[in-house]
């Protein structure tokens, strides 16, 4: 049988491809300046984040002959701090086994594939293979598990002779594999999802799999189809944790799709729980299917996620290119009023991005309009004591408001006039809440960073996030406070520099 080779260097700008002499201009309306965007075409969910001899590689599902979902292949860009990126040419093409769907990857050091050497071991991509086909056919088998090898540091992959590795058992979803080391039982771990619940593989060589427990049926949130597993552990005041996220679509607390995680432990065999109540990665409505990077020198757990939702990503307005992804986020644990809770907080990395230093002054009780140049690409910084108070950005015509009230326990956002909103009734038809009832702090801090079609707000460190979409037809130029309490409000703001 041969080896089929994946070469693409040659057929780069054909397939959409694109290296850091692309001709695109990253000026087109709504074109974020400082996060992740493919050069032109369709994009979604993060894929085979690793980080390996100095390169944090991010791997993506991309069609790269539409701005709409296609035959998925996988693309690819490196960084060397997470924020800065360079494109890469395509790093994987549907084959006789289907579209490559979203999965991992990992650094086989060891060798325990045998598909690499002592003096050079292998980066091992694990994905998933959808039969288009198949499905149209009514079969319910279409999806399977494949993997690629890549002896130069993820410029060429070749695909593993004997795909698929996991055959599909009878199950319409079967998909998504996130893998890692698990040193304590010696064991390569596999998450995948099947249906409504995940499924965990060990394996010694990344080929031959054994299915080892399932997680998931009753527990948690099942108003759709559970996608992009992680399993990783986090460390609290030296007690470790195994932490557990589970994308879903549709089902999300603000419509659509959402993210949902889990705290409890990993034996090597078993993920369990004693959790009981349903927890989001993120409030917002736009950060769906993210994952974490294997291999982190320090294990830290660094998140991103695509910056859309399933229910109108295809219809957002943007032509040349379509969707982006969150600012990479450090994953970390926090003591809670009712346990133990996920915190999220943007990279140390991002001061880079720092055009100035921030502008501070303090608000008093009333009304305040302060003028601001540049608040579509800006950070932006509230702290108070207040019980509640809004917030808005924006501009003479358009805005997006975020109300807090801690007595209620949330903040309530609306975009509905935030730009252009005439695309999909989905992106207006959901009041968009976020919980902040769990957070005990006596004065709460709210950073938003601000991108020409994104807005990300972390409420006290992270405690509680809100990513969102807008489409201003122009920039926001003013920030409104509204404050009826006594409780005065420091603000800071600052411009930040673009990444392209």
């Amino acid at each position: 049988m041969s080896i089929k080779k994946v070469f693409i260097a040659s057929f780069a700008l054909l397939l959409g491809a694109c290296s850091t002499k692309t001709t695109m201009n990253y000026n087109e309306p709504y074109r974020l300046q400082y996060h992740f965007s493919p050069p032109q075409k369709w994009m979604n969910d993060p894929n085979g984040l690793i980080y390996e001899n100095g390169t944090y590689h991010l791997f993506y599902q991309y069609y790269p002959e539409d701005i709409v979902w296609g035959p998925m292949h996988w693309g690819h860009a490196v960084s060397k701090d997470l924020i800065h990126w360079e494109n890469k040419p395509i790093a994987l093409f549907p084959d006789e086994h289907g579209y490559i769907f979203s999965g991992s990857a990992v650094y086989d050091k060891e060798n325990t594939s045998g598909l690499g050497t002592t003096e050079n071991p292998p980066l091992i991509a694990i994905f998933t293979y959808h039969k288009m086909e198949a499905e149209k056919a009514g079969d319910i088998d279409y999806q399977t598990q494949g993997i690629a090898y890549s002896l130069d540091h993820g410029d060429t992959w070749t695909m593993y002779q004997n795909n698929p590795v996991i055959a599909n058992p009878g199950l319409k979803d079967f998909r998504d594999p996130k893998v890692f080391w698990h040193e304590a039982s010696s064991s390569w771990i596999m998450s995948l999802v099947a249906g409504d619940h995940l499924q965990l593989f060990r394996s010694s060589n990344l080929i031959d799999w054994e299915l080892s427990s399932t997680f998931g049926q009753g527990v948690g949130a099942h108003g759709g189809v559970w996608e992009c597993p992680d399993l990783f552990e986090l460390e609290l005041n030296g007690e470790k944790h195994w932490v557990l996220l589970i994308s879903i679509n549709p089902g999300g607390p603000n419509g659509g799709s959402a993210t949902q995680y889990f705290i409890g432990d990993f034996d090597g065999y078993t993920f369990s729980t004693d959790q009981e109540d349903i927890r989001w990665v993120d409030h917002g409505p736009d950060n769906y299917a993210g994952v974490t990077y294997n291999d982190v020198p320090d294990d830290s757990r660094m998140f991103i996620g695509w910056m859309s939702n399933w229910a109108y990503a295809q219809q957002t307005p943007t032509e040349a290119w379509r969707s982006s992804m969150t600012l990479p986020r450090k994953l970390s644990l926090f003591q809670a009023t009712d346990g133990v809770r996920l915190q999220s907080q943007v990279l140390e990395a991002a001061d880079s991005l720092k055009a100035e230093s921030p502008s501070v002054e303090t608000l008093d009780s009333g009304q305040s309009l302060i003028p601001f140049e540049g608040a579509s690409q800006s950070r932006i910084y509230l702290e108070t004591a207040a019980e509640a108070f809004s917030f808005a950005l924006q501009n003479d015509t358009e805005r997006v408001v975020f109300s807090i009230n801690r007595a209620d326990g949330e903040i309530v956002a609306d975009r509905s006039k935030s730009g252009n909103v005439s695309f999909s009734e989905a992106f207006t038809s959901e009041e968009l809440t976020a919980d902040i009832s769990y957070i005990n702090d006596e004065s709460l801090s709210f950073e938003i960073y601000v991108d020409a079609s994104s807005i990300e707000l972390l409420v006290a460190g992270g405690k509680t996030l809100m990513t969102l979409q807008v489409f201003p037809d122009q920039g926001y130029n003013q920030i409104a406070v509204d404050n009826p309490t006594n409780e005065a409000i420091r603000l800071e703001k600052q411009r930040l520099k673009g990444i392209w």
